[in-house]
């Protein structure tokens, strides 16, 4: 019976434990997508990656992202963690890695420590922010177990569909109505199915603006994932959107997320306009867990 080795992390965080685990399969030839995909829900994590030969050589892999239901295009967590784990084997060169994926070539460029340890990535999105459908506050809301739409903020924007390589709905809301957002499923089921242009994918990242900085949680419990402690594709595009909204070249700022879980995360996120587009980058710190190896 083939084993394949595998090594988890946690990723957006400084120390085990905290941020977003995720499980990198380092040689998934031979796996079949169903061997994937079961893989994926046995680790039961936000998401799962099977790393495989790249179509260009002149690329370091193909990197394939799975959650515990479907695979995904693209995912921010997912390429920050697996570019660390292997660029401690060694695959990087002169500190970058490009990945293959649905979505597109995905640019990472490696963290050192003094040392020369790999303390964590930065990601460019494979694709440029591109929107979708805006959403009604008030359904919005009860998606989040909100009694008011009042809670959901449409100031800066309507509860918007937006990707820069995977689709999210980004939300703005007040910062006590983060705090106590819980998911309803059914009112999850009823968004969606009122909204075919949804695609079967409603992924909801709610956030609040403290000062200069955001605070944010992402619930897609149709897919499995009652809440996420980082999002970083999510965050990439609330980025982007941000810049959108402005005049400005260029944003930056950081992003908290997962307290509530007690998984603190922290994510660096940035856009900027360029050739008419406007391209996004979110990176943070990676730490190694465990080792081990599956049987299928």
């Amino acid at each position: 019976m083939p084993s394949y080795p595998f090594e988890t992390v946690d990723v957006f965080t400084n120390r085990r434990f905290g941020g977003n685990q995720l499980a990198v399969f380092t040689d998934a030839r031979g796996l079949s997508d169903a061997e994937m995909q079961a893989l994926a829900a046995e680790m039961n994590y936000s998401e799962t990656t099977f790393v495989l030969p790249p179509s260009d050589p002149a690329n370091t892999a193909r990197v394939r992202i799975f959650h515990r239901t479907a695979e995904m295009p693209f995912a921010g967590h997912p390429n920050v963690g697996t570019a660390c784990v292997l660029a401690g084997h060694g695959r990087d060169r002169d500190g970058i890695l490009l990945f293959e994926e649905m979505a597109g070539l995905v640019e990472v460029r490696i963290a050192h420590d003094a040392a020369g340890l790999v303390t964590g990535a930065t990601i460019a999105a494979p694709q440029a922010l591109s929107l979708g459908i805006q959403l009604p506050a008030d359904a919005i809301a009860a998606c989040a177990g909100l009694s008011s739409a009042e809670d959901v903020l449409t100031g800066r924007h309507q509860p918007q569909q937006a990707s820069v390589g995977v689709k999210f709905v980004l939300a703005e809301v007040t910062p006590e109505a983060l705090t106590r957002a819980l998911p309803d499923i059914a009112a999850y089921r009823r968004l969606e199915q009122a909204n075919p242009a949804l695609e079967r994918r409603l992924s909801i990242f709610f956030y609040a603006w403290d000062g200069d900085s955001v605070r944010a949680r992402m619930f897609a419990p149709l897919a499995g994932t009652w809440e996420d402690p980082a999002t970083g594709s999510a965050s990439a595009t609330l980025a982007a959107l941000t810049l959108s909204l402005s005049d400005k070249d260029s944003v930056a700022f950081d992003i908290a997320q997962g307290v509530e879980m007690g998984r603190p995360s922290l994510l660096h996120v940035a856009a900027r306009r360029i050739d008419g587009e406007i391209r996004a980058t979110v990176g943070g710190g990676c730490v190694p867990v465990l080792r081990g190896e599956a049987t299928v």
